[in-house]
C-alpha cells in the first residue's frame, strides 16, 4: 500500500474526516465510506480513522494486535487513533503500525470514566506537557515525518486550551482535531462550541480539525465558516450515514450504503451484533422506514438478517448491475 502524506492533503482543506467510533470505525465501515466517496463525490478528501485502540495492550499482546486492527491495500488516508498514558507506550504502539497506516492520533479527549481512570483520553487534559512528551517519544522512534495528531477537548477556561494546544505543536504534533465541548459535556445536550474551534485554529500554525455536530451535509459549511479550520470530523453523522462525505442532496443514508456496506462486513466476517448495531444506525435518519426498523431488530443471526432484507428489499450483490449505485431504498412490492 501506498502511504500518504497527511500534510499537502490537509493544505488543500477542508479535508472531511470520518471520526474514531469504539467498535463501530472498523474495516468493513472505513471501506463503506471510501466506496462511496469513490463513487459518488470522487474529488472530495477525506482522512477515515479507526477506533481508539489502547496502546499498552496493543503493544504487549499480539492477540489484542490481531483483534484490534485489521486493514486493506485500499484502506488510505488512515490514523490509528491510541489511547495511551505514557510515552513509551505510544511509541512502541505507533512503530508497529507505522508500515500500514498514514499516521496515529493520540486520544485525549475520550471521557469514559473507565479511561479516565487509567490517565486514558480526556485525563490527559490536565497533562499538556505529558502529552507532549508522547508526541515527541513517537517522532523519535518514527521520524520527524511520521504523522501524529493530538485530539482533544476544551476546558472552561478556553486560554488552557490554547495553552494546552500551543504545547503540543510545539512538541511536534503535525495537527490538532478539537471537540468543541468540555469533558463533561455530551453530544446530546450541548451544542458544540465553533468560538471554542476557532480560538485554537487562531493560535497555533498547524492544521485544526473541528468536531462536533456535523450530522448532516447542511452542518458543514456552517462550521466552516464560524471556525476557518482545515477539516471537519463526524463520528456519529457517518454512522447513521455513511454516505454523509459525498454531498449537499445525501442528508439521509442512501440504498447504496446498505448493500456496500453488507458486502464488505460479510468480506470481513464482522460479528452479527455489529452488522445489526450499523444497520439500526442507517435506519434512524429514515423516519418513512420506522415499520421496517421495528423488523430489522427481531433478526438474531446474520443468515436471518440477511434473508429479512431479501424479503423486504431489492438487495443486489456485487457484480449484479444495480449494486452499489442507488440511492432511493428499494422495497419489495408484495404480490
Amino acid at each position: 500500500m501506498t502511504r500518504q502524506d497527511l500534510r499537502p492533503l490537509l493544505a488543500q482543506g477542508p479535508v472531511l474526516i470520518a471520526g474514531p467510533m469504539v467498535r463501530y470505525s472498523k474495516l468493513p465501515l472505513r471501506e463503506t465510506i471510501r466506496e462511496l466517496v469513490e463513487t459518488f463525490n470522487p474529488d472530495q478528501k477525506i482522512i477515515i480513522y479507526t477506533p481508539m485502540i489502547l496502546a499498552r495492550e496493543f503493544a504487549r499482546n499480539q492477540v489484542a494486535r490481531m483483534g484490534d486492527f485489521t486493514t486493506s491495500n485500499m484502506d488510505s488516508p488512515l490514523i490509528i487513533q491510541f489511547g495511551a498514558s505514557n510515552p513509551l507506550d505510544l511509541a512502541r504502539a505507533a512503530s508497529l503500525v507505522q508500515p500500514y497506516c498514514d499516521g496515529i492520533g493520540l486520544n485525549c479527549g475520550c471521557p469514559i470514566p473507565e479511561q479516565c481512570r487509567e490517565g486514558v483520553g480526556a485525563a490527559l487534559m490536565r497533562k499538556p506537557y505529558l502529552v507532549a512528551e508522547m508526541v515527541r517519544a513517537v517522532k523519535n522512534v518514527c521520524g520527524k515525518d511520521f504523522f501524529v495528531e493530538v485530539k482533544i477537548r476544551i476546558h472552561s477556561d478556553l486560554d488552557q486550551t490554547v495553552r494546552f494546544a500551543r504545547i503540543v505543536e510545539a512538541a511536534g504534533a503535525d495537527s490538532i482535531c478539537v471537540h468543541g465541548r468540555r469533558r463533561a459535556d455530551r453530544s446530546g445536550n450541548v451544542p458544540v462550541n465553533l468560538e471554542a474551534i476557532a480560538r485554537v485554529k487562531a493560535a497555533v500554525s498547524v492544521p485544526v480539525i473541528a468536531n462536533g455536530d456535523f450530522r448532516v451535509p447542511s452542518d458543514l459549511q456552517k462550521i466552516i465558516e464560524a471556525t476557518e479550520v482545515d477539516g471537519v470530523m463526524s463520528a456519529r453523522g457517518i454512522l447513521s450515514n455513511p454516505a454523509l462525505f459525498c454531498g449537499p442532496e445525501f442528508s439521509s443514508c442512501p440504498w447504496a450504503a446498505v448493500e456496500i456496506f453488507w458486502d464488505h462486513a460479510m468480506a470481513s466476517g464482522l460479528p452479527f451484533q455489529l452488522i445489526l448495531h450499523h444497520m439500526v444506525e442507517m435506519f434512524k435518519g429514515r423516519g418513512d422506514l420506522a415499520k421496517y426498523r421495528k423488523e430489522l431488530v427481531l433478526n438474531t443471526t446474520t443468515h436471518g438478517l440477511l434473508d429479512w432484507f431479501d424479503a423486504s428489499f431489492d438487495l443486489q450483490r456485487r457484480g449484479e448491475p444495480l449494486f452499489g449505485t442507488r440511492i432511493e431504498w428499494p422495497i419489495q412490492v408484495v404480490k
